[in-house]
């Protein structure tokens, strides 16, 4: 007889029905309009942003474009400053500053990045602003949503999606004015002149802005974003993150409670699901902290506007933190916090010195393929190529010197002339005396010095006959 395998039910407890027309992974999650301190301070934000993005390319400095990204000569102009593919060691610098920053940021209040300044949160919150716009709130949009077509539901759709679509060529355009000279791409995009590349990449853009912002958008977030996978490693209990006060709320009630605290029987929450209604993800924050949420505090705003209504204090969602909720006092400092604090600091110090001591002047030594030559005089020489770049914006006068073995000599011009961001190529020779040299290689060192006494070198070798 056969055996048969024991059976358990593992099916999950089920949950209440989402709200209708809020959240669902199946249908278009539609926000609430509402007002607030954290949403004020998100717009503040998200203005200052935009503006630093629209805004910079068009931005000149002296006779050129503030920030460019000048692909085709290798250069990046960053106001008074050039930058070039040597200096790129310091971009891996400022990109482990943002991640250790982002790292305290998180450990500190959470997922504040997600919900403040993160490109997809600001292009987001600007689209949907551009729906409200179009299609009214929140209510007039489902039933908009649930509405046959016709002239009217069309004409809006069709308002809706020339504003997305605007916005994600101002955006698209931008984006290729850091790389392109805004002006003149600006000029010539329009009057159908500029390159076919531009308008690749424009449309590129374009359709990528328009596809995040106006059609994916939470969707981003929840699947495509790997921060949110891992900020829940780095929380720990005394992290200030987005939360509801499950002690205070609970038993929620429908109909708000008459009775004083103290003789009350059910909690503050009334179950009006505006925390659920406003939330540009479709989470309900009464659930707990969740992957989906990304810290933007619109729930915190909408149960206040709830609980002054009622008369009852502020912070039934607020950001808290775990240790807070069970009563107990927060750390503000704590063995992590404080390490990627001291890691940060020291990724600051080092990178400001990095930057506060960046030469202006490039140099590069290179040998000559043959290994020496005797001249007329009898003397040993090494023909070397000098390659020079000025990385400042103003041009200098380079004196150039080389030290080595005894009686080395430098041969041909010491002295050149670099104009700002120019590189010069530039052939010398050294020679010595067959016998001051005691061993067929010798270190020898070429220091370059310009009229402000700024020094830099570059190492090579001086090779000889094997024996005299």
């Amino acid at each position: 007889m056969s055996e048969r395998l024991p059976l358990h039910d593992i099916t999950p407890t089920a949950r209440p029905a989402p709200v209708a027309g809020v959240a669902s992974s199946a249908g278009k999650i539609q926000t609430r309009a509402f007002s607030g301190r954290y949403r004020r301070l998100r717009l503040l934000v998200g203005a200052v942003l935009l503006s630093l993005y629209f805004a910079t390319p068009w931005l000149h400095w002296g006779e050129r474009q503030a920030v460019w990204w000048n692909l085709p000569e290798r250069k990046f102009y960053l106001f008074g400053s050039t930058f070039w593919p040597q200096d790129f060691i310091l971009l891996s610098g400022l990109l482990i500053v943002a991640a250790f920053s982002l790292f305290f940021i998180t450990v500190y209040a959470g997922r504040v990045w997600c919900g403040y300044s993160c490109p997809q949160s600001v292009w987001t919150w600007l689209f949907i602003w551009c729906e409200q716009l179009t299609e009214g709130d929140r209510a007039q949009r489902i039933r908009l949503d649930r509405s046959p077509m016709g002239v009217n539901k069309a004409l809006r759709r069709m308002a809706k999606h020339s504003l997305w679509l605007a916005l994600a060529l101002a955006t698209a355009l931008t984006f290729v004015g850091y790389f392109t000279p805004i002006r003149a791409l600006a000029s010539a995009f329009f009057s159908t002149t500029a390159d076919d590349w531009a308008y690749i990449w424009v449309t590129v853009l374009t359709l990528a802005t328009y596809l995040n912002a106006g059609w994916l958008r939470e969707q981003i977030c929840i699947h495509l974003c790997p921060y949110g996978r891992f900020q829940s490693v780095m929380l720990d209990p005394d992290s200030r993150v987005v939360a509801y006060d499950r002690t205070r709320g609970e038993p929620r009630s429908s109909r708000p409670a008459e009775q004083a605290p103290q003789e009350r029987v059910t909690g503050d929450c009334v179950d009006c699901t505006w925390c659920v209604q406003v939330c540009p993800t479709g989470i309900d924050i009464r659930d707990g902290l969740q992957l989906a949420c990304i810290g933007c505090a619109a729930c915190v705003d909408a149960c206040d506007s709830v609980m002054d209504k009622l008369g009852r204090p502020r912070g039934l969602v607020g950001y808290s933190s775990e240790r807070q909720l069970a009563g107990q006092p927060r750390r503000r400092w704590r063995p992590r916090l404080i390490g990627y604090g001291l890691v940060l600091a020291l990724m600051l110090g080092l990178l400001a010195s990095a930057f506060a001591n960046r030469p202006l002047a490039g140099f590069d030594v290179s040998r000559d393929r043959m290994l020496y030559r005797e001249n007329v005089s009898g003397r040993v020489e090494n023909v070397y190529t000098l390659k020079i770049i000025n990385k400042d914006q103003q041009a200098h006068r380079y004196r150039l010197y080389a030290s080595g073995p005894d009686d080395l000599r430098l041969d041909g011009t010491d002295s050149v002339r670099v104009a700002a961001g120019e590189i010069v190529t530039l052939a010398v020779q050294l020679s010595v005396a067959a016998t001051a040299l005691s061993a067929p290689t010798h270190d020898v060192l070429f220091t370059l010095r310009d009229e402000h006494e700024r020094v830099v070198q570059a190492p090579s070798r001086f090779i000889g006959p094997a024996s005299r």
